[in-house]
């Protein structure tokens, strides 16, 4: 384990063992001199850092922000998930002066820790909003339209499938991974209507999205059916579907980032998430004096969202089926097309 992450454990066992000492408010936390860089935390989600996804995205954000902005940070994991309050309790009250929780589950915690701590800032990467919500002046939703980008790739798929079937595997059936789904399916409905979409999920609780032996399982299963491609928003399971691409010489779409790595020849793209330029660009705003509470969203017109398409993958695309997807991409950015989210 690298310094970073011992310390990192340090710190979190002392949040637990010491939570009146670090129940402190945000007033009283020591204060960064005057001058010093920008301190950020961020906690990551189920799975962790090397999920080669969403918390990965996150972390390259940061990267991005030390090495061009000059800041320091500090990450902290969270096991199961069940200590993901006491992880943010402690970077709040330990000097950090923007605080990043990673994926909806830090949603209610996140929104508790604003108010306690009114002089610290707060990012929560999709976090759930609720009818009627008002979020603290201190509190900011990183959301996305994942529905857009998914279209996209659905597209693909319908336009490149063999079978006239394809699949879908996601990780915990919320409405947060039914937003990818219900994009997937109408884009591949969009170019291919006859298609079929198979879909499974892995779970009901946050496991679902670290389980890649229960991904292979999913995947073989949408393959044994007959669909030659599938898309997976799973997280680290999604590395078990593209085991059983690889083991049947199929074809699988990576999610969050660009996944292609993963199984050469046989990622056909990935949805590409930018969780990272999103952590980047808030971390700027709040570095340049330009910190506004509230909800950002991230489609494709912000760059939020999208496809990769790239030497590695070209070969799998003939240049009639890009063009297709790209005038698509031009249709949901001028509102002619509308994405469903679920």
């Amino acid at each position: 384990m690298s310094p970073r992450r011992l310390a990192a454990a340090a710190a979190l066992a002392a949040a637990v063992a010491l939570p009146l000492a670090c129940s402190q408010p945000a007033s009283r936390a020591k204060s960064p001199a005057a001058g010093a860089p920008l301190r950020v935390g961020l906690v990551f989600d189920v799975g962790g850092r090397g999920d080669k996804s969403f918390n990965d995205a996150a972390y390259a954000g940061l990267e991005r922000a030390k090495r061009e902005l000059g800041i320091d940070f500090v990450t902290l994991e969270t096991g199961e998930g069940n200590d993901r309050e006491a992880a943010m309790r402690q970077l709040a009250a330990g000097g950090s002066q923007l605080v990043f929780g990673v994926g909806f589950l830090f949603t209610d915690d996140i929104r508790n820790l604003a108010k306690e701590f009114p002089d610290v800032k707060f990012a929560c990467v999709d976090y759930t909003l609720q009818p009627g919500d008002t979020l603290l002046p201190n509190l900011v939703a990183l959301k996305f339209k994942e529905e857009e980008g998914s279209y996209l790739v659905g597209a693909l798929a319908g336009l490149l499938t063999k079978t006239h079937k394809v699949g879908f595997v996601g990780g915990m059936e919320i409405p947060l991974i039914k937003k990818f789904e219900a994009g997937y399916r109408a884009g591949v409905q969009k170019v291919c209507p006859r298609c079929e979409v198979v879909v499974k999920y892995a779970g009901t609780t946050g496991s679902a999205f670290k389980d890649p032996t229960k991904g292979k399982e999913l995947g073989l299963s949408e393959y044994h059916q007959g669909a030659d491609i599938i898309f997976h928003a799973s997280g680290s399971t999604g590395l078990g579907v593209f085991e059983a691409a690889r083991e049947l010489d199929r074809l699988a779409i990576g999610v969050d980032s660009d996944q292609g790595d993963e199984a050469p020849g046989h990622v056909l793209t990935s949805m590409v998430k930018r969780v990272d330029t999103a952590v980047f660009d808030l971390i700027r705003d709040t570095r340049a004096g330009q910190w506004q509470g509230g909800v950002r969203v991230f489609g494709l017109a912000e760059h939020g969202v999208g496809w990769v398409y790239d030497d590695r993958n070209r070969g799998l695309i003939p240049a009639p089926v890009k063009a297709e997807v790209d005038s698509l991409e031009r249709e949901i950015v001028a509102g002619r097309i509308v994405a469903p989210d679920q």
